[in-house]
This record gives C-alpha cells, sequence and structure tokens, in this order.
C-alpha cells in the first residue's frame, strides 16, 4: 500500500522511537496549534505530528481533495511504515480525520490493528441537529476569537500586524480548508458511520467552545460505541492552548489504560 502523501511533508516528531506512536492531526489553524499536545506526549510516547497537504505553504497533491481522502492517506502511511495500536490525536479537523480514520479502519481489514485508540479534541465534522458549526468563513479575526476562545482576547490577533507571507499563508490555508473539508465543515453522513469505530476513543471538549458547543461534542461521543466524553472548564476550541494542565488530566488517564 502506497500513500498519497507528499514525500516531503513536513513532520515534526518528539519522543523514543522505541515507544507506542502518536499521530497528531492539527486543525485548520496549522501544525503549530497542536505543538502543546507533542511536547506533552514526546515523554511518553512516540509523537508524529504532520502538517497536512495544502496547509503552511506544502503542497497538495489533486489526490488529495476531502478528509476521507486526508484519513486514507495518513491510514496508508501508518501501514507503509508498519505501524500498529497507534493513537490517533485530532484537534478540530484533525479530530474529523482521526474519526474518519477509525471508520475507514474498521471497514477495511488491511488497517486491523493499526489504530489502538483515538483522542479527539474539539472536532468539527458531524452534523449534529440543532448544534450548528458555526461559519468559520464567514467571521473576522475578532468574531473567530470571540466564539474560539474562553478569553477573545488572548485569542485575537490583529491582522493589520501581519507580515505579507503571513497573510498569503492564512489565505492559503483557507483556500485548502474550504477544498477539503467544505464550506459546511461538515460531512451528512459521517454520524451514521460513527457506529463502526472499534478502537477506544475519548472525546475532549473546551467548555467555552462556540465553534462547536459541548452538546455538539456530546453528541460526537454518543454516536461513538464506547467514548467517554471529557469537558475542560475555562477553554474553547483549542483547550490544550488555553487550559493545558486541565487538558492533560482528561486525556493522560485514558492513554495510560488504552
Amino acid at each position: 500500500m502506497t500513500s498519497t502523501l507528499p514525500e516531503d511533508l513536513p513532520v515534526v516528531a518528539a519522543g523514543d522511537p522505541a515507544t507506542r506512536t502518536a499521530l497528531v492531526l492539527h486543525g485548520g489553524g496549522g501544525q503549530q496549534t497542536v505543538a502543546p499536545i507533542v511536547g506533552h506526549l514526546a515523554a511518553t510516547m512516540h509523537a508524529l505530528a504532520p502538517t497536512h497537504p495544502g496547509w503552511d505553504g506544502t503542497t497538495r497533491p489533486e489526490s488529495i481533495a476531502s478528509v476521507a481522502d486526508l484519513a486514507h492517506a495518513y491510514l496508508a502511511l501508518l501501514v507503509d511504515h508498519g505501524e500498529h495500536g497507534v493513537v490517533v490525536i485530532g484537534s478540530s479537523i484533525g479530530g474529523w480525520i482521526a474519526l474518519e480514520m477509525a471508520v475507514q479502519a474498521a471497514a477495511d481489514e488491511r488497517y486491523a490493528g493499526v489504530l489502538g485508540g483515538l483522542v479527539v479534541i474539539d472536532c468539527v465534522g458531524v452534523v449534529v441537529d440543532g448544534e450548528p458549526i458555526a461559519d468559520f468563513f464567514a467571521l473576522d479575526a475578532r468574531e473567530l476569537a470571540e466564539v474560539a476562545w474562553h478569553d477573545p482576547e488572548r485569542g485575537y490577533r490583529d491582522p493589520a500586524g501581519f507580515t505579507d507571507q503571513q497573510r498569503a499563508v492564512q489565505q492559503a490555508n483557507g483556500k485548502t480548508m474550504a477544498t477539503v473539508a467544505g464550506r459546511s465543515m461538515s460531512d451528512p453522513g459521517l454520524s451514521a458511520r460513527l457506529g463502526a469505530v472499534a478502537v477506544p476513543t475519548l472525546v475532549v471538549w473546551g467548555a467555552s467552545d462556540r465553534v462547536v458547543t459541548p452538546a455538539y461534542g456530546r453528541a460526537v461521543a454518543d454516536a461513538v460505541p464506547g467514548a467517554q466524553f471529557a469537558v475542560v472548564p475555562d477553554a474553547g476550541h483549542l483547550p490544550h492552548l488555553e487550559a493545558p494542565d486541565a487538558t492533560w488530566a482528561a486525556i493522560d488517564p485514558f492513554l495510560t489504560r488504552i
């Protein structure tokens, strides 16, 4: 099996390669948003955090045009490298990719044993009645901070202070996200397929997230057989950035049990 990911795709690696592998998948904000997760996991695991094709100046092959394509490419990469029992930890869109990987793995014997668990952090991707996903593409920087952060002042970045290069990267990331995730940031068929997930799953949610609310998160957890659900107080869409200690307190016990 050959992955369709570019051979030169940037991957941050941390921790002992002899330990269990954790694949850390970022959301729309890019690889930098999951750096604290990689740093935390490195003490006990071999953490790998790729930059998704098309983000942060990387090349996106035409063969990768959806979240399902990305999930398939990452699964194929794990198979190519002989990985087993990998824990996939995904934030936002990365959480959606993680769920899609688990659904695909359950349906294809080539992936038997490749995944060992999921940690899904404030994911998008699922359609939940009465709990719409915020229209990310319609929000300006101030509005995005208001819905994504418990403390909006902490999360707000004034676009006027961006360099031309930073602005270009941000715009390119947005175009890639629109292509891969779609304007709705969801797959209407995903919810019905989550019942196939066959690995231990933890769904972690920031209590103040208004991109996707805790009620949305609870619905995602309820759709995955046996999934656990944990709420992180005083945190929004990226609890590992706003409340890292509380986030690790939710995640670490789960990882020790699987």
